[in-house]
């Protein structure tokens, strides 16, 4: 091999892992981080489940696997987009700055949202927070207005007045930060809320079927708070309550290393 050869070879190697480099910075803190963890995992079980001699189930994941090739494009649609998006922009191969916050006061964060949310109550305010756990919400983020500032009860109580910009749709928080406002989240196509609730409710429910978010709501008609988790719906809490819940679900998450936090959270939205 020449030594012109040698330095092709070199770039063209390097132009594919700053690709791929690239392709991960844009799915980081999005759900599809969790639906690659789903993909690998299948795919080892393929040759192991062929090495145990498991004839039926290395059928059957032999042809989900082949459905993959299908349900790929399909499943990552909201990513591929952005991705031609950018590079269409020019900023696909732009540098990302990192936000990692290695150290997160859950408990000032939950102090602060739970004011907010007592005092939105007593005024009967509507609103929405929307708090990420291992499933990353840019996508939903990216579709509000970017905040980027520290949790506080009177940030949170002055982004849901009445009739302001930021009032409609989820604030969404993210470790002890409002990352965004404004943003717009799927709504539940479950019977739980009832006649009586509305698209809050809807979309606090929403939300956590999609991912392991927890949703707070404060309700305008009644100033009830509810927690959606899970895909249900905690209504009438107090602020104890609501505290109490919180601090038990955000406590409860499996520790991660530093590097997976910096993958996790991921840029701003």
């Amino acid at each position: 091999m020449t030594p012109l050869a040698g330095l092709i070879s070199v770039v063209d190697v390097a132009i594919v892992s700053y690709g791929v480099y690239r392709l991960f910075l844009l799915i980081r803190g999005t759900r599809a981080v969790q639906l690659i963890k789903g993909i690998v995992l299948l795919l080892l079980a393929v040759p192991v489940s062929n090495w145990l001699r498991l004839s039926a189930t290395h059928f059957v994941l032999k042809d989900i696997q082949t459905m993959l090739i299908v349900a790929i494009p399909i499943v990552f649609q909201p990513e591929l987009r952005r991705a031609l998006e950018q590079l269409g922009q020019g900023r696909f191969f732009a540098e990302t700055l990192l936000n990692n916050h290695e150290e997160v006061d859950v408990h000032h964060m939950i102090d602060e949202l739970a004011r907010a949310a007592d005092r939105l109550s007593r005024s009967r305010t509507g609103a929405l927070l929307v708090i990420e756990r291992q499933t990353g919400l840019a996508d939903f983020a990216a579709t509000g207005t970017p905040i980027d500032a520290v949790v506080s009860s009177a940030l949170l109580e002055n982004i849901f007045v009445p009739n302001t910009p930021l009032h409609d749709g989820a604030a969404i928080i993210r470790g002890d930060r409002v990352v965004a406002a404004a943003a717009f989240l799927p709504l539940t196509d479950s019977a739980q809320p009832g006649s009586e609730l509305g698209s809050r409710h809807r979309a606090a429910i929403g939300i956590s079927e999609q991912s392991d978010a927890i949703a707070v709501t404060v309700s305008e008609e009644t100033g009830w708070i509810s927690i959606a988790v899970e895909g249900r719906l905690y209504r009438r809490l107090e602020d104890r309550a609501l505290k109490e819940m919180l601090l038990r679900y955000l406590r409860s998450r499996p520790h991660v290393s530093s590097l997976s936090r910096l993958w996790h959270r991921g840029g701003q939205p």
